[in-house]
């Protein structure tokens, strides 16, 4: 255990310390994700407007205030620039100097996007869902935060932000085959965010549908986080829905172990 501390704590330092030397680019990331929240919020006040009662699909105004923030906070902490890493590293050349350290390859990427994920945890995620609880304690006068529901949340987390890392160290490892993702990148967020629940809730999409997407990985990478903090699954609905992360935590991982193997014969840099 001492060994791998040693090993991969200089990673965790490097994450912490990219994020705060390009920290106008974090801020801006930040702050671009709250106007989304705000834009959201809008649209959504309209359409319920529109519905001619206080509710839509099940979901009340408050609700979908909630959904949309804890959704970009979720989609925060499960953040993964491996897909990007690992690409620019297999285009520039540079993947072959962390090839040739005693490192395992994708814990060194894992062990620095965490050190990213607890700056924003710390920064980003904190404060909003701070705000998130006062503004349901207003809405609702009562407190409606659950200490067991949110160590359930943090769980969650935790398996999506690692379905979410091996999905895009999979895509990342394309790379070998095409050395440019910037293009189909842009595709697989866009398909992303819409299949996670990111962009609207699962739960407004139809029977049969809802019912696929709940089960593919994207639904566990967002939407399965935020129905457990917002209280719209009971408990064995919640071990369910935890069960289903685990399983895609582990097919995940040996999908990325599997096309690791394969992609790395196929190893051509340009300008290494």
């Amino acid at each position: 255990m001492n060994k791998i501390r040693k090993q991969y704590l200089p990673f965790v330092r490097a994450g912490v310390q990219t994020l705060i030397a390009y920290r106008m680019n974090f801020m801006g990331f930040i702050i671009g994700g709250l106007i989304y929240c705000f834009v959201m919020y809008y649209l959504w006040q309209a359409v319920f407007l529109s519905s001619g009662d206080g509710s839509f699909m099940g979901f009340s105004m408050t609700d979908m205030v909630v959904y949309i923030f804890l959704s970009n906070v979720t989609g925060q902490l499960t953040f993964s620039s491996a897909s990007n890493d690992v690409g620019e590293e297999i285009r520039d050349g540079s993947i072959s100097m962390r090839l040739i350290k005693p490192v395992n390859v994708d814990m060194s990427y894992l062990a620095a996007e965490i050190g990213a994920a607890l700056m924003r945890f710390a920064v980003f995620a904190v404060p909003v869902m701070m705000g998130i609880e006062i503004y349901r304690y207003v809405v609702c006068e009562t407190i409606m935060f659950d200490l067991v529901r949110f160590l359930l949340y943090l769980l969650s987390i935790v398996l999506a932000y690692l379905i979410s890392f091996r999905v895009n160290l999979c895509f990342g490892f394309i790379a070998f085959y095409v050395k440019n993702l910037w293009g189909i990148g842009i595709l697989k967020n866009s398909i992303i965010n819409f299949l996670s629940g990111s962009l609207i809730p699962l739960a407004f999409m139809p029977e049969q549908l809802k019912i696929i997407l709940e089960y593919m990985p994207f639904a566990s990478m967002n939407y399965t986080p935020v129905m457990i903090y917002m209280g719209k699954y009971d408990i064995d609905e919640i071990l369910f829905r935890l069960a289903i992360q685990a399983i895609w935590a582990l097919i995940t991982y040996a999908l990325s172990k599997l096309i690791w193997f394969r992609a790395v014969k196929k190893l051509s840099v340009q300008g290494g």
